[in-house]
């Protein structure tokens, strides 16, 4: 199981010299990830993509959700009162409707919740319209304390900003 963590840096040069560090301790690229203000070079860092940084798979899965239930209601409401062959229900309908309202609830969701930012970063939206950087790194649980410990003493500039368990947004 993977544990994010998140750090506070001043500027880019801290951004930049933390990556050169979790690199060398072992830190596969695609397990950090750096987010700053609008129009802010990144040039260097691996950037966090919108599935970090935005509401995106949250909104996908309500969407998918809600409408999935529309979809069934309104497939059963057709299979029951308005069959295309025949006299008798027609049960596929509603499979159908549903697999339908599915996909259109969760592309639909996911385009409002691509522009929606993270509630998981809403804590940190001050320090970063001030022109810090937030460094997300995902490491194993066993390996956490361990790699706080190298960060804290490689990088006294680096704010320790909290952790949470979660499932990784990306590979």
């Amino acid at each position: 199981m993977k544990q994010r963590t998140y750090w506070l840096l001043p500027d880019l040069a801290s951004a930049r010299r933390m990556m050169t560090d979790l690199r060398a301790a072992g830190v596969e690229t695609r397990h950090i990830h750096f987010a700053g203000r609008d129009g802010l070079d990144m040039t260097g860092l691996h950037a966090a993509n919108v599935l970090q940084t935005s509401d995106v798979v949250h909104a996908a899965k309500t969407g998918l959700v809600l409408g999935s239930v529309t979809g069934i209601c309104a497939g059963l409401l057709v299979a029951l009162y308005f069959p295309i062959v025949g006299d008798g229900p027609q049960w596929e309908a509603a499979g159908v409707l549903a697999v339908l309202g599915g996909a259109v609830g969760a592309w639909s969701s996911s385009m409002i919740g691509i522009s929606i930012p993270s509630p998981r970063l809403e804590r940190f939206e001050n320090a970063l319209a001030q022109g810090g950087i937030l460094l997300m790194v995902d490491v194993r649980q066993s390996q956490a304390q361990a790699m706080a410990s190298l960060l804290q003493a490689a990088h006294p500039e680096a704010h320790f900003a909290g952790t949470e368990r979660h499932a990784p947004a990306s590979p």
